[in-house]
């Protein structure tokens, strides 16, 4: 799994890069702290899910552990919601929002009935977070 994670991580990070290269060439101030703020809370959801996953997988799920992740991830999409105007990005935070939602749903059955061994399906919260990574960058 671990180079999966890298993958993610050196893609999010590439797209922060691009935006700090590209956008100071193509738009005024204002946009290139948008741009770049968008591209760095990108980054840091992208992070997120990987913590999500890792607390997730390997040994057993670590409800706690996803409920500490999931606050963070909550923060930050909330970050996010409130510094974007980009009609692109809203929806992207809101597909995301509703992936995470469903994920702590899933993590709250699976501590109510340990045994069950369900984990939750993070494909939708990463699906949504590469869609977000994807509209941050220009």
């Amino acid at each position: 799994m671990a180079p999966r994670h890298r993958h993610r991580r050196t893609t999010a990070v590439t797209a922060l890069a691009a935006v700090a290269l590209v956008v100071p060439v193509t738009v005024g101030c204002g946009a290139v702290e948008k741009a770049l703020d968008c591209a760095q809370l990108a980054v840091d959801i992208s992070n997120d899910v990987d913590n999500l996953q890792d607390a997730l997988t390997g040994a057993g799920v670590d409800p706690q552990e996803a409920d500490k992740v999931l606050d963070a991830l909550g923060k930050d999409i909330d970050t996010m919601d409130d510094r974007t105007d980009n009609a692109d990005v809203d929806k992207a935070v809101d597909d995301l929002q509703k992936a995470v939602d469903n994920v702590q749903k899933a993590v709250d059955n699976v501590q109510k009935s340990v045994d069950s061994g369900d984990r939750p399906d993070l494909t939708p919260v990463r699906d949504a977070a590469g869609e977000l990574t994807k509209v941050c960058t220009p």
